[in-house]
């Protein structure tokens, strides 16, 4: 079934984007233009992108191995991805321009949005 394979994909994508910047938060930002963090920035990067990319891979993980929590979870992260998908958006809008790395990663927030709001199944009510 196609439900489980998106969930996978997603959660191994938010695990790949969340060891790398638990394993390595300098490559996080460098991506960006951040090519120095101190201590307290390699904190944040490691509990924002690290801690946040885990849960997120776990929680889809878990509707994986749990069908009756599927619509909910995936709803939920569709939601956050949302959420950094319209905040890169209104960057773009204030700031007059997007870079090469960030409308990558709008592209990839957006698809997954989109691909986790059609395995809840909130569309199809709506509809």
């Amino acid at each position: 079934m196609a439900e489980p394979a998106v969930l996978i994909l997603i959660a191994i994508l938010f695990a790949v984007m969340g060891i790398s910047s638990i394993v390595a938060p300098l490559l996080t930002t460098a991506q960006f233009g951040i090519n120095e963090l101190g201590r307290d920035g390699r904190n944040e990067v490691r509990a924002i992108y690290g801690g946040f990319g885990m849960a997120m891979a776990g929680v889809l993980v878990v509707a994986t191995l749990m069908p009756e929590l599927r619509a909910g979870v995936s709803l939920t992260v569709a939601v956050a991805l949302g959420g950094m998908a319209a905040g890169r958006v209104l960057s773009a809008a204030l700031d007059g321009s997007i870079g090469r790395k960030p409308a990558f990663y709008l592209g990839l927030e957006f698809s997954g949005f989109a691909l986790l709001f059609w395995v809840s199944g909130i569309a199809m009510t709506i509809l």
